[in-house]
């Protein structure tokens, strides 16, 4: 299996913090964020490879990065660390969360099953449980949680599920939502489902939201969702980072799945 960190967006909601820096380089508790993220796909004994993509604006920012992780960090690992350059230099030429997967995809000639996840998320709940479901189940899966009754729901991608957990319908941010299922940026794809990337972007869908791709993905094949026992914050605004750097990492509790 190969896994993807997307860390090609340009955070203007940060700004001034990511004029200068990449967002998933911003510090939490003296580390990076995309560290805590290295941390848990590295416990994935299936894991060969890990790619990042970055704009072009901060790759020698990600390169700097991936050089001391190198060191420090993989000695004891067999796992390649890829960084790309999307080529992109600002928002108005960005390829999008889901045309960066199909770049990195061509790029890397990856031809494998493909855990994706966004490089601005915090998350508390093991990302080894999650792929021990994913390689017994058999289909794609995404990970969600069951959100709080006072959490703002038209944040989210919202999916309905069915009694054995296979979505029946997924919508991104919707005024009314239907379920209190809140999916985050962390998908699981099999290698037969790949190629449907380039299928759905072919079609001219939204190239953005990576959780566009899935909501077309249910109607095509089945797509597991995996809900998980813990937090996962993403980190849009300068409010919720501020408010991480005083609460991540928290105290260690114990974590079952659902």
């Amino acid at each position: 299996m190969k896994a993807l960190i997307l860390a090609a967006g340009y955070a203007t909601r940060l700004y001034p913090l990511t004029k200068d820096k990449a967002k998933a380089l911003l510090p939490v508790a003296g580390r990076p964020i995309i560290d805590y993220i290295m941390d848990q796909i590295l416990t994935l004994d299936a894991v060969s490879e890990i790619h990042v993509v970055s704009n072009h604006r901060f790759i020698n920012q990600f390169e700097g990065w991936a050089g001391r992780f190198r060191s420090d960090m993989l000695k004891q690992s067999n796992v390649q660390l890829v960084i790309h350059d999307d080529g992109s230099t600002s928002e108005a030429d960005r390829l999008g969360a889901i045309g960066d997967i199909q770049f990195c995809i061509e790029a890397a000639e990856i031809d494998d099953d493909l855990l994706v996840i966004a490089g601005d998320n915090l998350f508390t709940y093991s990302l080894s449980d999650a792929w021990r479901e994913f390689e017994h189940d058999g289909a794609d899966m995404i990970l969600a949680r069951r959100m709080p009754d006072a959490d703002d729901l038209s944040r989210y991608a919202i999916a309905e599920i069915d009694p054995r957990g296979y979505v029946i319908s997924l919508e991104e941010k919707p005024d009314r939502p239907k379920t209190d299922i809140a999916v985050f940026a962390t998908y699981f794809y099999r290698r037969d489902t790949l190629p449907l990337i380039r299928e759905y972007l072919d079609a001219g869908l939204p190239p953005d939201a990576p959780g566009h791709f899935p909501a077309w993905l249910y109607q095509r094949k089945p797509v597991r969702v995996y809900l998980f026992d813990g937090i996962c914050i993403d980190i849009g605004t300068r409010e919720s980072y501020d408010d991480v750097k005083t609460t991540f990492p928290p105290v260690r509790e114990s974590r079952t799945t659902l």
